[in-house]
């Protein structure tokens, strides 16, 4: 593992080979976040967005007992409504930092991720959680909604009627219902979450970093097109990749037995 890199007081960024770790790191406030913190993911992941070194970002948390129980009402307590209206780019540019990541993501869940903690997960390509997660988006019960992409993520995930009972009725949800609605993707031994979503990072790290990030954008441009428009998106994603230097190792690689080792272009 190489060093932490840091981006603020509150959010670090750890190297293992080609698997980068974002590591929200607010233990005091159970990872609440706040304007710093919410600046400094949107930094670390304007920074990951263009490192090519990093082939998958596994997003993790330092507390024992929460991932990120969302955001810091005690600081939206002390807002006026104008200073609110400021902050919110601020906050949105957070989520939509991890939404955006080119490579595939992986958060790992254990404890409370609850109202943004949560849409931080879901803005992520899978969830990996170990039996102590609580998942929730309890905007409703305080007067908001899900401001961090929930009320567009979580219907893609689990189907518009399952998301609309979730979000209008504010309960959390454990972690084995959670795995069987979709919520996540997969339950592990408790307090191995973060030690698994490393793990399958890894194994998509082997793979191409040019395919997985155009296959990353086929997905998610593809989504909720009709069949025949999702398949051009596919095309223009395949001849993105089809003459790449990714493309020709990875066949070298397949005909003479090897692993291959991948330019990355």
């Amino acid at each position: 593992m190489g060093g932490e890199q840091r981006f603020g007081e509150f959010v670090g960024v750890r190297r293992h080979a080609h698997v980068a770790e974002l590591v929200l790191d607010r233990p005091k406030a159970m990872n609440a976040v706040s304007t710093d913190m919410a600046r400094s993911i949107g930094s670390a992941c304007a920074a990951l967005a263009q490192d090519r070194d990093a082939r998958v970002v596994v997003l993790t948390s330092t507390h024992e007992r929460a991932f990120c129980v969302g955001a810091d009402l005690k600081e939206r307590n002390s807002f006026s409504d104008a200073e609110l209206v400021r902050q919110r780019p601020t906050a949105r540019a957070a989520y939509t930092g991890v939404l955006e990541l080119p490579m595939p993501t992986v958060a790992a869940l254990h404890g409370f991720a609850l109202g943004g903690g949560f849409e931080l997960a879901l803005a992520c390509d899978l969830i990996v959680a170990d039996p102590t997660a609580v998942v929730g988006l309890p905007e409703v019960s305080v007067g908001v909604i899900p401001g961090g992409g929930g009320t567009q993520l979580l219907p893609r995930r689990v189907g518009a009627a399952r998301a609309a009972e979730r979000i209008f009725t504010a309960r959390r949800v454990e972690a084995a219902e959670a795995r069987e609605l979709g919520l996540v993707d997969q339950l592990v031994g408790e307090g191995e979450d973060r030690d698994e979503a490393l793990a399958l990072a890894a194994r998509i790290a082997a793979n191409s970093p040019v395919g997985l990030r155009a296959a990353k954008r086929a997905l998610r441009l593809g989504h909720g097109l009709d069949l025949r428009a999702g398949l051009e998106v596919e095309d223009a994603a395949w001849r993105s990749v089809a003459f790449s230097g990714d493309r020709a190792e990875g066949v070298a690689a397949f005909n003479e037995k090897r692993k291959p080792q991948w330019p990355g272009e």
